[in-house]
């Protein structure tokens, strides 16, 4: 461990085994949350429930994510990195098993609220363990490649899990999921390493949501994926709109994709450009915003590409400007912005029905506008901490 800290002084080679075994861990996370929402009518028929009740399942994860991830991380910052890793890990081993396994709604429910602690803590962990294993001037691209996990499972996971599901059934998939997770535990012995916990004097909350530069991360995380949310959670009835409601897959690929380009490109230039890079993935959204206002086919596809490039390299973004701006106390702020993001998904969902029902679909591209230009003021505004220019780096 002394040789391995040691060697954090001086900059060197990405430990890219370490790194792609935590996107391995992000990859399982977003299947375990996203892959119920491409099987609920197998699963509602085999419960014996309602498709609306099928649909709890998620919920109930996030749920579980938004109640855990602060308290949590609280709760076990004296803990050694490694063994808390592989215990929020073996926590999808558990939830997945018994989501395959269980009969009961009710267990399956409570199933997947284990999943969703497990997340949070996940979640959590991510950044701030990648973060420590590189030297700083490294600590954006390990964070990216760590992330690359998300974009991956969005555009090439769920997709094929989905599809899979329908020819071996839905249970399978989560005991495959199970099976993975079993696999990546011994990677993370084998390749990931230990770290000590934090002090104890980092374990409370207000100073660290007091540091310069925080408050403004989380709240540009909060604004921003709110408007992602609002978006891609009503995609189909804005699809729909545009008479393209059969290519919603079609659309969900492309945005997929084009958020790999976008990690990719991030993960080569965060460290040295965050700012920039901040701005130019708000004004990216906002164009494409700005684009969908136009019901188009041929205009939709391109906005979609580009809101994916916006957005693919944004969890990046945030969780390095989040970790240099807190330091030491870099889980507690990612538990922050873990419970900032789960609140901006449940926003998206309530905003974005409130939209839908009053103004119709129709309606989404004027308040993402407005949203995402607020993004841009609140990051051009941190410009000395949180999202700071050159001359303050």
């Amino acid at each position: 461990m002394n040789t391995l800290l040691s060697s954090l002084d001086t900059p060197g080679k990405l430990p890219v085994s370490a790194l792609l075994a935590l996107a391995v861990a992000g990859f399982i996370t977003i299947l375990t949350e996203a892959l119920p929402a491409g099987m609920l009518p197998a699963i509602a028929a085999s419960l014996k429930i309602s498709q609306s009740l099928a649909g709890q399942l998620v919920t109930v994860y996030a749920v579980g994510s938004l109640l855990a991830a602060i308290p949590l991380t609280l709760a076990t910052q004296r803990l050694r990195r490694r063994p808390l890793l592989l215990s929020a890990i073996a926590g999808f081993a558990v939830a997945n098993t018994l989501t395959a396994l269980s009969h009961d709604y009710l267990l399956t429910l409570a199933a997947r609220f284990i999943a969703g602690i497990s997340a949070g803590l996940l979640w959590a962990l991510i950044a701030g363990y990648a973060a420590r294993m590189v030297h700083n001037s490294m600590k954006g691209r390990a964070i990216a490649l760590a992330m690359v996990g998300t974009p991956l499972a969005l555009s090439l996971g769920i997709p094929l899990g989905t599809w899979i599901s329908q020819i071996v059934g839905w249970r399978t998939c989560f005991m495959a999921i199970s099976l993975l997770t079993l696999f990546l535990i011994g990677w993370v012995i084998t390749s990931v390493p230990d770290f000590p916990g934090q002090n104890v004097r980092q374990q409370r909350l207000l100073p660290v949501l007091l540091l310069p530069g925080v408050r403004p991360i989380l709240l540009v995380t909060l604004i921003f994926v709110l408007a992602h949310n609002i978006l891609y959670t009503y995609i189909s009835p804005f699809l729909h709109r545009a008479g393209m409601g059969n290519n919603i897959s079609t659309i969900l690929l492309i945005f997929g994709l084009t958020s790999l380009m976008g990690i990719a490109a991030v993960g080569t230039r965060v460290d040295r450009r965050l700012r920039e890079l901040s701005l130019v993935a708000t004004a990216l959204f906002a164009l494409s915003a700005l684009a969908l206002i136009w019901n188009h086919p041929f205009i939709i596809y391109a906005a979609t590409g580009i809101w994916g490039l916006a957005f693919g390299g944004a969890p990046a973004l945030f969780q390095t400007a989040l970790a240099k701006s807190s330091g030491e106390a870099a889980d507690v702020a990612q538990s922050m912005l873990v419970t900032a993001w789960n609140l901006a998904i449940a926003g998206g969902g309530v905003l974005g029905a409130a939209i839908l029902n009053s103004v119709g679909p129709a309606g989404f591209p004027p308040v993402l506008l407005l949203l995402l230009l607020l993004c841009w003021t609140i990051i051009r505004g941190a410009h000395q901490h949180g999202f700071p220019g050159a001359d303050h780096r």
